[in-house]
């Protein structure tokens, strides 16, 4: 699933390529993508003639500020791509909505799972009444706010191994499973360690490693492990950067130590186990 740095990534690129160019005309080949409005052609209709003026971010979610006063959200979810193409270029065959600008150029949001969303926000309506995932978001790491208290204060609310609740969008927005191994490596500290055991001396150099991972990340354009393209279609390059995600049983860079994988919440830990206390 694209995380932060990768929907980063794509925000930037969007920005570079799709701003002031007017939306001519759209085409939804699988309905259910468009989750708001619920007729397609009503979603056509409203996103006909307007233009994006700025792409911005909110943990995963990808928000377009149109003119006028309207907003259009995406969220990648498992194998979304949105892809910036020549009208000409053959369609893949996990098409599901594609924006038509001028110059013969066209938005694509392709997606092989089927799990991503796109929403329209009308003029006037609070973006969050809509795309209702956002009102669950917790701090962005990139916010000022995002305080060793602010972690902290989050953390001791849970009982949970340390690696299951950072992948919780509401105690850190846009960390997923990728980074998350990243930062417990960086910071010294066990994925199945409890929330409650942690203290501040281990709180303080985990935020600071979060945000360390996700910016070393977005600076290598995120990371392809399995289908992540920028809007050009480029892979990401921090996957041969990782310190122990997708390295199992492979030499620690550190200590040289095999890297070990666990399921946790139903989902993979890689760690170091004479790094990681």
């Amino acid at each position: 699933m694209p995380e932060l740095p990768e929907v980063e990534t794509v925000r930037r690129g969007l920005n570079q390529l799709t701003l002031n160019q007017e939306i001519t005309g759209g085409d939804v080949l699988l309905e259910r993508t468009v989750a708001y409005p619920f007729s397609v052609h009503e979603f056509i209709e409203k996103i006909q003639g307007s233009a994006i003026i700025s792409w911005h971010r909110r943990g995963k979610y990808l928000l377009a500020e149109l003119s006028p006063c309207s907003w259009l959200g995406v969220h990648l979810r498992m194998t979304g791509q949105l892809l910036w193409q020549n009208k000409h270029e053959p369609l893949h065959k996990h098409t599901r909505v594609r924006l038509f600008f001028g110059q013969h150029q066209e938005l694509r949001f392709v997606d092989q799972r089927t799990f991503g969303q796109i929403w329209y926000v009308p003029t006037g309506v609070p973006v969050e009444t809509i795309i209702t995932g956002l009102t669950k978001l917790a701090l962005d790491p990139f916010s000022p706010e995002f305080t060793v208290e602010y972690l902290a204060n989050k953390l001791q609310k849970s009982r949970r191994p340390i690696k299951t609740a950072l992948l919780d969008q509401s105690i850190v927005a846009g960390l997923g499973n990728i980074y998350a191994d990243e930062a417990l490596f960086k910071s010294g500290i066990l994925p199945t360690t409890l929330c409650t055991e942690l203290h501040n001396k281990q709180i303080e150099p985990l935020r600071t490693a979060i945000i360390q991972v996700l910016s070393a990340s977005i600076a290598a354009g995120g990371t392809t492990f399995s289908n992540f393209l920028n809007v050009k279609g480029v892979n990401g390059n921090y996957g041969g950067e990782a310190w122990v995600y997708n390295r199992t049983g492979e030499p620690c860079k550190v200590c040289g130590n095999l890297i070990s994988r666990i399921k946790l919440g139903g989902r993979s830990s890689h760690f170091c186990s004479q790094c990681q206390k």
